[in-house]
């Protein structure tokens, strides 16, 4: 069939080359009878030589596809078989196999796999600048940091959905054993950039280090401050836009607010701790964006606000440590009664071509609560921390150096902070999908400057990644 159409348009081809050569409208007028007949001469010589060439292509092809033909019909292979004295090769008929194909279940035009895989080495004083020595202190390791899938959609109807779930080692875990566990599990409806709506499982809007994704972090772990008062992954529902998307389509990444309500009481919990809900909000400002010093360049500014009433055994440092140990260390802060807590905190991320300077101040107010006659427990408290970090490219989009100053105030006993300083170098084998990191960490204790009874005051620790996204 193939073959008779290319036939067939060949001939057209040819008749076109002889009409546009025996008629041609301005050359009838100028040129005598002879000069049009030894053109028309010239035309059908050319065309007898361009009809050889094509049954040659013709004969070509008719050869090709008989051969592909008695080939493809005999789907056989080669078996090696034992008749008992000797081994005789046979020719074995083969099922052809069918194309594997993944298709959506449901009606989403766009479905998406992905993931990601992070791999550490810690040695020296591990996790010291997070408040883990001395009661807590972890030993050296290779850590399974974080092994996350997850799966992506849209549908016509303006709505996009994310489930994702990590095969991380905790250290929360018991019998040092791994855990699977929802991280992102939510539904998003987009038909209003002004006013999406989201319901489910993720990061509730407060912090700008704790909602950058961690593939994208400039040191391999997030500051102590930023894991102590952040609320990290809640249940609830969020309204979220950006307002001037339609009103002034230049400027439409000038602000993004962000307001939510949750059970506040952590991440992949069936119930609340009580009918009290966390209420979260977000203010994002871009007031530049655009060329200095010929580079380019942005100021993003944010600022933050929560406040929760929580009940006994809720935890209220959801992904790092608060609560002050005897001897100066650091565990997570499970309240002993009930609470009310209000935090803030402001951001500010400026970029200059290769260069990054990022910093957030945090400030939290933690009061307990008499419930029926039941005390809190504990006394009233204000936790608040900070970090500065920089970061430059010494080899464009390849090599970056990092350097970030830390501190945390639990303020729950005089001279209790803890603050690091962190050196690094991030080589992007292919950006943020393959990427090596090396951290250096020296941390101090003003809690054991103060009392050296309890043991050392300042500690080291080295942290190397490996990082893989699919």
């Amino acid at each position: 069939m193939c073959i008779d159409t290319f036939i067939s348009r060949a001939a057209c081809i040819s008749l076109a080359i002889v009409m546009m050569a025996a008629f041609q409208p301005g050359a009838a007028q100028a040129a005598s009878e002879s000069e049009r007949l030894e053109k028309l001469e010239k035309a059908v010589e050319q065309l007898q030589k361009r009809n050889l060439e094509l049954e040659q292509e013709v004969h070509r092809l008719k050869s090709s596809t008989a051969s592909t033909s008695s080939t493809g019909g005999d789907r056989t292979k080669t078996k090696v078989a034992s008749d008992g004295k000797t081994y005789v090769e046979k020719n074995v008929a083969t099922e052809e196999k069918k194309p594997v194909f993944v298709v959506p279940a449901g009606p989403e035009f766009r479905l998406t796999l992905g993931g990601y895989i992070q791999v550490n080495f810690e040695d020296g004083d591990v996790s010291a600048f997070e408040g883990r020595f001395g009661l807590t202190a972890l030993k050296d390791r290779f850590r399974l940091r974080r092994a996350r899938i997850n799966l992506t959609g849209d549908f016509a109807e303006q709505f996009d959905f994310k489930v994702e779930g990590d095969f991380e080692n905790s250290d929360g875990i018991s019998s040092n054993r791994t855990d699977f566990s929802g991280t992102d599990i939510f539904i998003n409806w987009h038909a209003i950039p002004e006013a999406n709506i989201k319901a489910g499982q993720w990061k509730a809007p407060f912090g700008l280090e704790q909602l950058m994704p961690d593939p994208t972090l400039l040191t391999i772990e997030r500051s102590l401050p930023t894991g102590a008062i952040t609320p990290e992954r809640q249940i609830g529902v969020q309204i979220w836009g950006k307002p001037f998307t339609n009103l002034w389509p230049q400027q439409k990444d000038l602000l993004t607010y962000y307001a939510g309500i949750f059970n506040g009481n952590g991440r992949n919990t069936t119930v609340n701790d009580n009918n009290n809900f966390m209420y979260v909000g977000r203010l994002e400002l871009l007031p530049f964006k655009g060329k200095l010093f010929g580079q380019s360049s942005s100021l993003k500014l944010g600022a933050d606000i929560l406040n929760s009433r929580d009940d006994a055994g809720t935890n209220i440092s959801q992904s790092l440590n608060l609560l002050v140990n005897a001897d100066g260390s650091l565990s997570p802060f499970t309240l002993p009664g009930a609470d009310e807590r209000t935090a803030w905190s402001v951001d500010a991320w400026l970029n200059i071509g290769p260069f990054d300077l990022i910093g957030e101040y945090f400030q939290e107010d933690v009061d307990g609560r008499t419930v029926n006659g039941v005390a809190p427990g504990f006394s009233d408290f204000e936790p608040s921390g900070w970090y500065v970090l920089g970061g430059y490219y010494l080899i464009p989009k390849k090599l970056q150096a990092v350097v970030k100053w830390e501190a945390l105030n639990p303020g729950q006993f005089g001279n209790d902070g803890i603050h690091s300083i962190t050196g690094g170098l991030n080589y992007y084998i292919h950006g943020d999908s393959i990427k090596v990191m090396a951290n250096y960490v020296h941390t101090w204790s003003d809690f054991r400057e103060a009392r050296p009874q309890f043991g050392d005051d300042q500690f080291d620790e080295v942290i190397m990644r490996l990082q893989l996204m699919f």
